[in-house]
């Protein structure tokens, strides 16, 4: 009788209904984001000169976004749990819209800064949603490769928009993520457990552990010894609470701090090879920057959207089988574009590294959730997708360490 529920409640589950978030709105949702760590990278000297900076000033913006979908995704995720869908739907869309209003009407660097991690934490939400919605292997495959998709398009798009409308409006695509709120509104849920006691002390000590992190790979003297007693002290406070901002329930599983771990390696590779590439190219094939940016369209789009086909089947494979696939791709790549100076070896090392990252942010992303209690999965997802992003402050010091 109970195998008889299940299978009823499963066949509901997959049957499209009028609570349902159709999956192009998830992807619309989930994807901006992207445009935020992406569509500025082709526009920095125009930003550099309305500041009246120079170019690495001007990629502040940049910098305060990553920290901003870093810190956002945990903290979204803790009001998704508690409040449910449309609480953090409003939260995120406000958030959202000041970070923007912010970057387009005032001209200034602090502005800029503020503004782009105010953007982010919108941004966070809102794609953390997405991916609670993706109830399936299939939505959250395309959930996953919409980032990936946007991502590889973003500097191009962002460059296209600038010289068509402005510089205000590339750095304005992350608003495009607002466009499906009003579908995601309509397919809201109630939250997966009464909200437990606010735990304000947690949340801090995570917040503070997250800047940390994210300061690592530019200050590693200072902020390494920082992180690690952040996180000792974060360790103790679980003890204390263990249902508080950190759950133990999710944070003390094994299997889930694997997916975690295994997915930020992934993304370490893949924004490694994404920021070495232009170099590579120009070192191995002569190419400019122009040159590279468009050839480097066919291996992320590649990625990008054959992730989304594998996620949808990662269901009907052993998970030890897919985390080995994983794992042998995303080894793989590093290792060809060291080796090798051929451009198509370099392309396809790119490709894997893309395909590698983006089917596992997928994949793992429903593994982690998966493993632990119901109650908790909105906070398990904040804290995967957490341990994903980290990898874009990580990646890129890496790439220019080695390349």
């Amino acid at each position: 009788m109970d195998h008889l529920h299940r299978s009823a409640v499963a066949h509901h589950r997959s049957q499209p209904g009028r609570d349902r978030v159709a999956t192009p709105w998830l992807a619309l949702l989930a994807g901006p984001l992207s445009y935020g760590i992406a569509a500025p990278a082709l526009v920095l000297d125009d930003l550099a000169e309305v500041l009246g900076t120079g170019e690495q000033a001007a990629a502040a913006g940049v910098t305060a976004f990553g920290w901003g979908i870093a810190l956002g995704t945990p903290l979204l995720a803790a009001l998704l749990a508690r409040r449910g869908v449309r609480a953090v739907l409003t939260v995120a869309t406000a958030l959202l819209a000041a970070g923007t209003l912010l970057l387009v009407l005032i001209p200034s660097l602090p502005a800029l800064v503020a503004g782009a991690a105010v953007q982010a934490l919108g941004s966070a939400g809102l794609t953390v949603t997405a991916m609670k919605l993706a109830d399936s292997p299939r939505r959250m495959g395309v959930a996953a490769a919409s980032l990936a998709v946007v991502g590889a398009t973003g500097p191009l798009t962002g460059a296209l928009v600038a010289d068509m409308i402005s510089w205000q409006a590339a750095l304005a695509l992350p608003l495009l993520a607002a466009l499906a709120v009003p579908a995601a509104r309509r397919g809201a849920t109630p939250p997966d457990a009464a909200p437990a006691s606010f735990d304000p002390l947690g949340m801090v000590v995570v917040a503070m552990l997250v800047t940390a992190a994210v300061v690592v790979p530019h200050r590693p003297l200072v902020a390494g010894p920082a992180a690690l007693a952040l996180l000792l002290l974060l360790v103790a406070r679980m003890r204390v609470r263990p249902d508080g901002f950190l759950p133990a329930a999710v944070a003390g599983n094994g299997r889930f701090l694997a997916a975690s771990a295994l997915a930020f390696a992934l993304g370490v590779v893949n924004f490694a090879l994404l920021y070495a590439a232009p170099e590579l190219l120009r070192e191995h094939a002569g190419w400019d920057g122009t040159r590279s940016g468009v050839v480097l369209l066919a291996p992320y789009l590649f990625g990008g959207f054959c992730s989304a086909f594998l996620v949808a089947a990662s269901g009907r494979a052993p998970r030890r089988v897919v985390a080995a696939a994983l794992l042998v791709a995303g080894a793989a790549a590093p290792l060809l574009a060291a080796v090798t100076t051929a451009v198509p070896l370099l392309l396809l090392a790119m490709a894997l590294a893309s395909l590698a990252a983006a089917t596992g942010q997928g994949v793992l992303a429903l593994h982690a959730t998966g493993v632990v209690p119901a109650s908790h999965r909105a906070e398990a997802l904040g804290l995967f997708n957490l341990a994903y992003l980290l990898s874009v402050a990580f990646g890129p010091a890496i790439a220019v360490t080695l390349w």
